[in-house]
């Protein structure tokens, strides 16, 4: 990281804006080849909208086969399409699923089982107005944004020990350096309840937890990255206000969807348990914030993962209520 690198970034606006992607990406001599994905399959929740539909088109361009999964059938045969009329001959999947249903996410790791999966980008988001739980009684931030995505790489795990270069992508947000790490209320229980807060805590429980996922798939690159500000359909239903205010200074999906691909494509592979933001390394706190307590965390969520905690043995415990 460059001296003004790291100025761009202690800004925040200058950082994260369209212009600090434009200034940053005049430095980068490193883009993948063109078919940098070449027989390879990716795995893309949140795929039907914004940063998830850019980051599948991106695969697709490199030569690749996106699976999209997503909750509305329609939404995602029109981003399929799109693709295939993008680029004729390129086969993507969809794959319906909401990632803050483990059931769900059983079911699709089930269905995917059988298949080659060389790489998943976890980038399913939502920012509730008011406290929701999961169909299976937890914070839908949470669900959403760390127990789904866990649970399906670890069900996944043996397909992605099968591939070549298996790599795990998860779409964080810039917003998580705001949280402390909620090790005493992970299911944000207490306290007057705020989207925006739920959103940026279950962000930090997914950046903290990149070491432990790290060492617990380690055949496996698994990397947490933060796309910056961009205009998304997901800004625009739950933060109005803020995009009002900075619209002009924010990126399109595809400048969202940068550092994803290029973490999927770029050869030699990323060092694994980073935090990335405009193709570099970052750190995870800033103001001297630590992760005080994540192996706390990382317990409550293999337990409601109904997975072994032990890094060693990875395998999905028998459901207790079968």
């Amino acid at each position: 990281m460059t001296l003004f690198d790291t100025i761009l970034d202690r800004s925040v606006i200058g950082g994260y804006s369209r212009a600090g992607f434009a200034l940053r990406a005049r430095t980068w001599h490193d883009d993948p080849s063109p078919d940098a994905l070449a027989g390879r399959t990716v795995v893309v929740t949140g795929a039907t909208s914004g940063i998830g539909a850019a980051i599948a088109a991106r695969v697709a361009a490199s030569g690749g086969r996106p699976i999209l999964v997503g909750r509305d059938a329609d939404r995602a045969e029109e981003v399929r399409a799109s693709i295939v009329r993008r680029r004729p001959g390129a086969s993507p999947a969809i794959e319906l699923c909401d990632v803050s249903d483990l059931s769900a996410v059983r079911e699709l790791a089930r269905r995917l089982s059988d298949s080659v999966v060389d790489a998943i980008v976890h980038n399913a988001g939502v920012m509730p107005p008011e406290r929701t739980e999961s169909a299976d009684g937890h914070e839908l931030s949470l669900a959403t944004h760390v127990l789904g995505p866990v649970l399906l790489t670890e069900s996944l795990a043996p397909r992605l020990d099968a591939s070549p270069d298996g790599r795990v992508v998860f779409m964080s947000s810039g917003g998580m350096y705001t949280s402390p790490l909620p090790v005493d209320d992970l299911e944000y229980r207490r306290g007057d309840y705020r989207g925006a807060r739920a959103y940026a805590r279950s962000k930090r429980v997914q950046v903290s937890l990149l070491p432990i996922l790290a060492a617990r798939w380690p055949g496996t690159m698994v990397a947490g990255m933060h796309p910056g500000w961009v205009d998304t359909p997901g800004i625009t239903a739950s933060l109005p206000v803020f995009r009002r205010a900075v619209r002009p200074l924010l990126r399109d999906a595809d400048e969202g969807a940068d550092t994803a691909a290029w973490l999927l494509a770029t050869r030699p592979t990323p060092p694994s348990g980073r935090f990335w933001h405009d193709r570099v390394a970052r750190p995870t706190h800033y103001l001297g914030g630590s992760d005080d307590g994540v192996s706390a965390v990382w317990r409550q969520v293999a337990d409601a993962c109904d997975i072994e905690p032990d890094g060693r043995d990875r395998r999905v415990k028998a459901r207790r209520n079968p």
